[in-house]
């Protein structure tokens, strides 16, 4: 039995570790920047032999996977090819420039590739709109006219490029910073303002000073509003000053805004340094921007956020309910078939599919407990209802009710592992009993309340199903979190990273580009339930030695 715990616990260890390598092999490898190759493809055409008289065309791209397809499954389809091979290794490549093919990738049978190089002057724009652009740069307009042209042996063009994309950057930046920040706010004052003269109406306040205030407040706002629409007006302007002009591999002429373009670099002519300097950069995009292109490209910050802020609302609101239950049912309910049967109840709980706690879940909490507090204390806001719909309070309220018999089983075996004679000399002593559970019991029994805890997190940070009908969204307009009172809005619905991975991994109409970020999402949603989880483990071992005399 010694060997076989032991190869058991081995395989498990060589399975999670595979997993993880390659979970992390395939996401953060998604992010270094790989070599651009030019090929002429002659296409087999089916029914037909494959020879160098058929259409051949241009590829510009990235190879992003390979695989070996046996040649019959290719006659199957129509397609001959004269080799006497059994199989042909064929290739996935990014060719992007979606807006004038229709489509990011292309399967391309090696054996049909020819004249393959790679031009260390192939330029690669990552876009906010359509996906990335590889081809060749040709000149620099500015207000129509052309300011510089790639000419035989200079980088003219591309040295104007990198100068006036750092500045179109940090107007994007100004942009962003002013309708989401500036005008948000503003926007947030002035509903605010509505609210509380539609609720003076309704009260039937006659007292027109009360009405004035919120006119000049109000007509304040307003002006602001305006000033900064007039600048936005101005940046917008300035912003769509720069174009550039490329050549696809096929040699169309392609003109791009540069306030379309993230970033753009050369792969062929990078070295080593700059090509970790890419990789941290895209890496840090990543976890710390929006995402964008339905959720395929840019970052996935808000999906982080909200993640972990529900599941810490979720561990406030299941702690404390949990081992008031677990007191209750060892220290003060009186052991007989009632409190058997409750025991009973509590681990088949457990058991129950979580979609059945979030029907629970939308019934109870979203539109009965919801609906009567819009009634009872924003009826100003009605018909649009406030607590009244899906939100981050009534997932963390439904992910507590789901893990609530975790904690209340993992408490209820530290209590019972008290011995019995330190509430006894406790008591003794002259404590009462309520005295004992507070100073001695509880305190001793932390650790184990901690071990709740920590499956509570890591069974609440992966779900999903129950997420999807009280309150995650695929995407949030704005956090849960930020500078308007009450700066807490847990009324506001939020992006959770597993319902980004289903949505980016089944939902999204581009397969082959999103499949990267399902890994690395994927790896990011453990690290942050290890994470969440050791800071757990350290507070529990902390308890544990503070209180070992429980083992005694």
């Amino acid at each position: 039995m010694i060997w076989l715990n032991a190869a058991a616990v081995s395989i498990s260890l060589i399975i999670v570790i595979g997993l993880m390598s390659l979970i992390a092999v395939r996401g953060l490898g998604h992010f270094w920047p790989k070599a651009v190759m030019e090929a002429t493809y002659v296409a087999p055409i089916a029914n037909q032999k494959a020879s160098k008289d058929d259409l051949s065309i241009k590829i510009l791209g990235e190879i992003h996977d390979s695989e070996t397809v046996s040649i019959e499954s290719l006659k199957e389809i129509g397609l001959e090819f004269e080799s006497d091979d059994i199989a042909i290794k064929r290739s996935l490549i990014k060719t992007g420039n979606r807006d004038i093919s229709g489509s990011d990738f292309k399967w391309a049978y090696d054996t049909f590739l020819d004249n393959t190089q790679y031009p260390t002057n192939i330029v690669t724009i990552e876009r906010r709109e359509w996906g990335n652009f590889y081809g060749y740069l040709d000149s620099v307009i500015e207000n129509g006219v052309e300011v510089a042209k790639v000419d035989s042996g200079t980088d003219t063009a591309w040295q104007e490029l990198t100068i006036r994309l750092e500045r179109v950057l940090n107007l994007h930046d100004e942009i962003r910073e002013i309708e989401k920040g500036t005008i948000g706010n503003i926007n947030y004052n002035i509903e605010r303002l509505r609210l509380k003269e539609h609720s003076l109406k309704l009260n039937n306040i006659s007292d027109q000073s009360a009405y004035e205030t919120i006119y000049k407040e109000r007509k304040s706002l307003q002006q602001a509003y305006q000033d900064l629409q007039g600048k936005l007006i101005a940046l917008h302007k300035d912003i769509k000053r720069d174009t550039i002009v490329a050549t696809t591999a096929n040699g169309k002429k392609v003109t791009i805004n540069l306030e379309n373009i993230v970033r753009t670099y050369r792969s062929n002519n990078l070295n080593l340094f700059q090509k970790i300097s890419l990789y941290i950069e895209r890496l840090w995009e990543f976890v710390s921007d929006e995402p964008r292109e339905a959720n395929t490209e840019g970052g996935i910050f808000p999906a982080i956020f909200g993640t972990v802020i529900m599941v810490l609302i979720m561990a406030m609101l299941v702690t404390p309910f949990g081992v008031i239950a677990a007191v209750y049912l060892h220290e003060y309910a009186k052991q007989g078939p009632l409190t058997r049967t409750i025991r009973i109840a509590v681990n088949n709980l457990a058991g129950v599919p979580s979609i059945v706690y979030g029907i629970f879940g939308l019934g109870f909490f979203v539109y009965f407990l919801g609906g009567n507090i819009d009634q009872l204390f924003y009826p100003e806001a009605s018909p649009a209802p406030v607590f009244g719909t899906p939100g981050i309070l009534w997932s963390s309220l439904t992910l507590a009710i789901i893990t609530l018999p975790v904690v209340i089983v993992a408490t209820e075996e530290g209590l019972s592992r008290i011995p019995r004679a330190i509430r006894e000399g406790s008591l003794a002593l002259g404590a009462t009993k309520a005295e004992t559970l507070w100073r001695t019991v509880i305190p001793m029994a932390t650790p184990s309340m901690m071990t709740g805890l920590i499956l509570a997190v890591a069974r609440a940070a992966g779900e999903v199903a129950p997420l999807m009908l009280v309150g995650v969204v695929k995407l949030a307009p704005s956090l849960a979190l930020d500078g308007n009172s009450p700066f807490l809005h847990l009324e506001r619905k939020f992006m959770h990273l597993g319902f980004h991975i289903y949505d980016v991994g089944f939902q999204s109409p581009n397969v082959e580009a999103a499949r990267p970020l399902v890994y690395a999402t994927a790896l990011l949603l453990v690290i942050i339930i290890v994470a969440l989880n050791l800071s757990a483990i350290y507070i529990r071992n902390r308890l544990r030695e503070k209180y070992k005399a429980m083992d005694t």
